[in-house]
């Protein structure tokens, strides 16, 4: 038993994401519950996995992390002009909204509104967090053991 996060165990961590302008884009204590997840086993961005390594129960630890170690860059091959008729009658297409739907291959897909033109719309497919810089105060909680 060790009382350093190694890769494997399940942790409990609060944190705040922030962007480099500053402005707040999560922040597990604003929802009152803090996030349980098992280290090293893929589900949290890579920079955000790595950094809670070694920390102790206790420790608080303020990264950055670049694009690439986060969401990525973006993709300009993932913008992508589609007709309206793939939208359901009377749908409003909004700048900046985010919209889901379903590959073909019945994979979810998200993307956000660029663009309405008259018969098409362009969206952005990348992740709304890709190619930006991610900041975060992690704090650990519990080391399950």
């Amino acid at each position: 038993m060790t009382n350093t996060v190694q890769s494997g165990q399940k942790v409990s961590v609060h944190y705040k994401g922030t962007l480099d302008d500053g402005s707040e884009f999560d922040n597990s204590r604003n929802r009152g519950e803090a996030m349980q997840v098992e280290v090293g086993s893929g589900q949290l961005i890579a920079g955000f996995d790595a950094a809670l390594l070694g920390m102790t129960v206790g420790e608080v630890k303020n990264i950055h992390l670049g694009a690439e170690d986060a969401y990525g860059s973006t993709d300009p091959e993932a913008v992508q002009e589609i007709s309206k008729t793939l939208f359901p009658a009377g749908f409003v297409f909004k700048s900046g909204e985010l919209v889901q739907g379903q590959a073909p291959t019945g994979e979810p897909l998200m993307a956000t509104i660029l663009e309405e033109k008259d018969s098409t719309v362009v969206l952005d497919f990348n992740h709304p967090m890709a190619g930006k810089g991610l900041n975060f105060e992690i704090g650990l909680l519990n080391i399950e053991q």
